[in-house]
């Protein structure tokens, strides 16, 4: 019997549809498409004084300046780190605030399926434009500093909150409110008791992820002067101040890393109930 047996699962497995053409088109598409990719990439070599830079960025690094690490003033570190920690935490909650109620105007099993496409598309435009352009726009509106960092990060956070919640609300069980429904519960019952207690852990974790997200780009965008690390960072790159950049760089790790396991914990938390 088992010889029978074997013998049904080698014919099956020889009627099974013979694919390999179709794999091997898709890789000779994606070859195709990176040998093209190369062709608008033109290396041009290390330069004369390549390696010695090199060298002495690697050595800044791991040596940072321990007076810009000590240095608890308006300048030093620990202040930097913090006013970018508030850009992100603040550009979160601005992205948030604006994301939740769009999430419930995009959910097709709550709102009709022109006003859901409609907010969408309103939402997918939003979500095209990076952090580093919404700074750019928002530096002559707000000037120079932290509030165009926060308005940058919050725009930005908007497009991808409100995705990944709209998705949470449309997985929603509706049977749950149903039931609440024919009990002769209010409105406010359905959404205290129904709706919130399945939303609220997406949400949260939603945020945390984002969040972590908004720490990496708020560096970024002291760049361009929206606030934060970034420009302390970039001055000290011109500068070739390398142990300078060596103490920031180490202070964002810390300051990511920190970040990192306190939203796992909360992430954790969150699964488990």
């Amino acid at each position: 019997m088992r010889g029978k047996m074997n013998s049904q699962i080698i014919e099956e497995y020889n009627r099974r549809p013979k694919r390999w053409l179709y794999y091997l088109l898709i890789f000779i598409i994606l070859l195709a498409i990176s040998i093209w990719s190369t062709s608008v990439v033109h290396y041009h070599g290390v330069s004369e004084h390549g390696a010695l830079i090199a060298k002495n960025i690697f050595t800044g690094i791991f040596h940072p300046d321990s007076s810009l690490i000590f240095n608890f003033t308006e300048t030093g570190l620990a202040y930097l780190l913090l006013q970018t920690f508030a850009i992100g935490i603040l550009g979160t909650l601005v992205g948030a605030i604006i994301a939740v109620p769009l999430s419930f105007l995009a959910a097709t099993n709550l709102v009709p399926n022109w006003l859901a496409y409609l907010i969408r598309f309103v939402l997918m435009a939003i979500r095209t434009i990076p952090s580093f352009i919404y700074a750019l726009l928002f530096i002559p509106v707000v000037g120079l500093g932290s509030s165009a960092g926060v308005m940058a990060l919050g725009f930005e956070s908007i497009g991808m909150i409100a995705k990944l919640f709209i998705e949470a609300i449309e997985d929603l069980d509706m049977g749950v409110i149903e039931a609440m429904d024919a009990a002769g519960a209010t409105t406010f019952q359905k959404i205290r008791f129904g709706v919130l207690p399945q939303l609220l852990p997406d949400l949260y974790s939603i945020l945390l992820y984002r969040l972590d997200m908004n720490l990496r780009d708020a560096a970024i965008l002291g760049l361009v002067g929206a606030g934060g690390i970034g420009a302390p960072l970039s001055f000290a790159m011109s500068g070739y101040k390398w142990s300078s950049v060596g103490a920031i760089l180490l202070g964002l790790l810390v300051l990511i890393i920190f970040v990192e396991l306190i939203s796992s914990r909360i992430r954790k938390k969150l699964a488990k109930g």
